[in-house]
């Protein structure tokens, strides 16, 4: 039985704090909802690991544009404290609020459905988004290999979602077996650059942009332009986070989340550093890997010529799939929480009658995902880092809003609900999240200020200005007693069972 069917049906309409009101339905609705528990230990890191690891391959290298080699390590240890402090308050929330809803389901818990509908919403964003990046830069690498036009884009892109969204929908054990699979072997392609680059990696190639009056080859745009990196360096650790949202199909989610989520950071980090350093180094250098969409084939080519490093970066796509296939799991179940609670319309949460997946929230991310694709590839269609930069500058945007509200949510929690058990306890606190917080804010002035990306951001924030309109007319007035408004709402006394 699924946590949905547990709850049975709710208590008559009454309204809430917030100024919300709760509709009534019975165990039907929920019947018509449930998940399959399937995952373990390995299935969660793979998840969060996959879900990230295309960062890898592509998008973070436009950073080097804005501030050089060195501009893009320091910005890497800046968003890498802030990932920490973000997965360590994450590993303390979501074994002690184990339900799909994640970001949304904490942020309900502390700052009420208007507080919750604004985190969902951003992470949304970012999770829809995120994926029609990552599709993008397949597309830039499959073009490369095969020498397709660019007018063959689109079917690549297509191509990609339909197959996919495919596995997603097949079922949860399907979806899981694949991820550790692709993860494994997207570490594997990337062990390969490393061991091929090192030693033809030669430090003059990472410091070739030439620095502007009064600074560096280190930072050839001064420490701005290292500022300036930051929602680049985002890339190579973005989407971790989706990873509570699988507690409703996890095996043990108190003892597995935080496992996952603190196992899967350090995989990434290593992996970030490694693949900042090595690949600046060879090739082009820096000047021309800031410019490239598909960076690692670049590499390839350098150390191995056109022949051998078209079939290595065939391989790489692995490590684009990974992320691709992981995160349409994320929006699926990003969607499903929001939709079953009644704050996106309730028949984007219903799942297949047998598989137990969330096919009509999976099938809507998708269709948003390609469709704005396809607007900004019409209206940058000339320039590759830029579709990618503002694709990648618009999902950087939902992800910062949401990792604050999940940080102050934290804080809000720890003071709100002391009496809650938590399985796992940050050590980082209190400290960890005002980092994070402090660290996003940073990251969404300088996207703000970029010239290049702004229009993106500002269609981003549209997004979410009419999200924000739709809930005060019509969504508000709709919610669902769902698992995690029950838990929010009887200050964590009930809402799931005690699996």
């Amino acid at each position: 039985m699924d946590k949905g069917q547990a709850l049975g049906a709710a208590p008559p309409t009454h309204h809430a704090q917030g100024g919300v009101a709760y509709k009534e339905v019975d165990s039907r609705y929920f019947e018509k909802r449930g998940l399959r528990r399937f995952a373990g230990p390995l299935h969660l890191w793979a998840l969060g690991v996959g879900a990230v690891i295309s960062g890898d391959f592509s998008g973070w290298n436009l950073g080097l544009a804005s501030g050089g080699f060195g501009g893009m390590l320091i910005a890497t240890v800046l968003i890498m404290i802030m990932y920490v402090g973000l997965c360590y308050s994450l590993a303390e929330m979501s074994p002690a609020m184990p339900h799909t809803g994640g970001a949304y389901s904490f942020s309900r818990a502390a700052m009420g459905p208007w507080g919750g509908f604004l985190t969902g919403l951003s992470e949304n964003l970012e999770f829809v988004l995120t994926p029609a990046v990552i599709v993008f830069f397949i597309g830039s690498y499959l073009s490369s290999i095969f020498g397709t036009g660019p007018g063959f884009q689109p079917v690549w892109w297509a191509l990609a979602y339909i197959l996919f969204v495919g596995f997603n929908v097949i079922g949860v054990e399907l979806s899981f077996r694949f991820s550790v699979v692709v993860t494994l072997a997207a570490l594997a392609i990337l062990a390969v650059f490393w061991v091929s680059a090192l030693p033809n990696w030669d430090l003059s190639l990472a410091l070739n942009i030439p620095p502007t009056e009064g600074n560096s080859a280190w930072l050839p745009y001064g420490i701005g332009g290292a500022l300036a990196c930051m929602p680049f360096a985002v890339w190579f650790f973005l989407a971790i986070e989706q990873l509570p949202l699988a507690a409703e199909e996890s095996h043990d989610p108190k003892r597995d989340m935080p496992k996952g989520l603190l196992y899967g950071i350090l995989t990434l980090i290593a992996c970030a550093f490694l693949t900042l350093t090595l690949t600046s180094g060879v090739g082009p250098g820096a000047a021309g890997m800031a410019k490239s969409g598909e960076p690692l084939l670049d590499g390839f080519k350098a150390i191995y010529g056109e022949g051998l490093a078209k079939v290595l970066a065939l391989v790489a796509v692995i490590g684009l799939i990974a992320s691709f296939h992981t995160i349409i799991f994320a929006f699926g179940r990003q969607i499903y929480s929001l939709s079953r609670a009644g704050y996106f319309p309730t028949g984007l949460s219903v799942t297949h009658g047998v598989r137990k997946t969330p096919y009509v929230a999976l099938i809507t991310g998708a269709a948003i995902g390609f469709t704005v694709l396809m607007v900004v590839w019409s209206m940058a269609a000339d320039a590759t880092a830029t579709i990618g930069g503002t694709l990648l500058n618009m999902a950087v945007f939902g992800a910062m809003i949401s990792y604050m509200m999940q940080s102050v949510a934290f804080i809000i929690l720890r003071r709100k609900l002391p009496h809650i058990e938590r399985p796992y306890v940050s050590p980082l606190g209190v400290v960890g999240a005002t980092a994070t917080i402090l660290i996003a804010a940073v990251t969404l002035f300088f996207q703000l200020r970029d010239p290049v990306y702004q229009a993106g951001v500002y269609a981003a924030a549209s997004y979410i200005g009419l999200g924000i309109v739709y809930f005060a007319l019509v969504g508000r007035h709709k919610l669902i007693l769902s698992p995690e408004e029950k838990f929010a709402m009887t200050g964590g006394r009930s809402g799931y069972d005690a699996h």
